[in-house]
């Protein structure tokens, strides 16, 4: 399945960031640190990059991630000079009082009353901006809610007089290229449910985790993983918990959206959908299939163009 997602709003989000960001120091992208590269908006990295603007990569959620995941994810993106990754939780209050100095000493030469230091949030959908906002600020400013796309307007702030912060609606891109991406953005819920099919998305889920983590399934839900394959994954769970639909049959739907609720709620334990390594193997199997593809659209190209030759030569 392929999952596309990009509400109307997010047009219009992206071209009132594009026209802040000429105005702006410092860019502090919020990302799902149990995905960082998958939810790392490109859109952001092309907007920031051409106005040159320094990045501070937050990889929130570090309390649902694979702590080992994150370190690796840290030093890969710091390999960008003009990056500054730092993971956390917006749970943890500690965590949130370093953002402003982190984006501060991106930016020394602003901070003072006459130049105010310029922050925007960026990010997807449900990775936690509003939320940061709020604890930045201190105070309820940003709709914060268990669904993407609560926030759909800008509006900017002055956290004091030395500091100002724009936080933006979550913005995805309007084309995922590589499936798997848009099947974890779904799974960890930054991508609405009308574009989705949740049995299908639990079915990816549960085959990257017993591929990953095999273990924290069978301590969550109670049986061997051994030889089973993503489906039977799921209708284990079911039968696990006894969820069943009129008739006998095992509720399929109903184990789905447990498995996604746990994944997403940390009930199934820190996991991490994606390390630098595996997203290196993942692009390259991807760039192979789409070499593949268009090798084989030439072809029929090339040979609708020579039959339709021999039609002509044939008149």
């Amino acid at each position: 399945m392929a999952i596309q997602w990009f509400p109307g709003h997010m047009n219009a989000a992206k071209k009132k960031a594009a026209e802040q960001m000429a105005d702006v120091d410092v860019v502090i992208e919020v990302v799902d640190a149990r995905l960082p590269q998958a939810s790392t908006n490109p859109l952001v990295e092309e907007l920031r990059k051409f106005r040159s603007k320094p990045c501070l990569k937050v990889l929130n959620k570090i309390d649902l991630a694979d702590p080992d995941a994150t370190s690796a994810w840290i030093r890969h993106f710091e390999q960008d000079q003009t990056v500054t990754a730092y993971a956390m939780t917006t749970k943890k209050p500690s965590d949130v009082a370093k953002v402003i100095d982190k984006a501060r000493a991106l930016a020394p030469h602003r901070g003072v009353p006459t130049k105010p230091l310029r922050m925007m949030i960026m990010g997807i959908p449900n990775v936690g901006k509003s939320t940061l906002m709020n604890a930045l600020l201190k105070r309820r400013v940003a709709k914060v809610g268990d669904e993407p796309a609560v926030t759909k307007t800008q509006q900017k702030i002055y956290l004091d007089m030395n500091t100002a912060i724009i936080d933006t609606p979550g913005l995805l891109w309007p084309k995922i290229e590589m499936p798997s991406d848009g099947l974890a953005l779904a799974a960890s819920h930054a991508i609405g449910a009308n574009a989705l099919i949740e049995e299908e998305v639990a079915e990816w889920l549960a085959g990257e985790l017993l591929v990953r983590y095999p273990q924290l399934l069978a301590a969550r839900y109670g049986f061997k993983t051994e030889g089973m394959d993503a489906i039977a994954i799921v209708e284990g769970i079911a039968q696990k918990r006894g969820f069943r639909i009129r008739g006998g049959d095992w509720d399929y739907e109903k184990a789905s959206h447990m498995l996604l609720q746990d994944y997403r709620s940390g009930a199934l334990g820190r996991i991490s959908l994606e390390t630098p390594e595996t997203r290196a193997a993942a692009l390259a199997v991807f760039a192979e299939q789409e070499r593949i593809k268009a090798e084989a659209a030439a072809a029929k190209a090339a040979a609708k163009e020579a039959e339709r030759m021999r039609g002509k030569r044939g008149t």
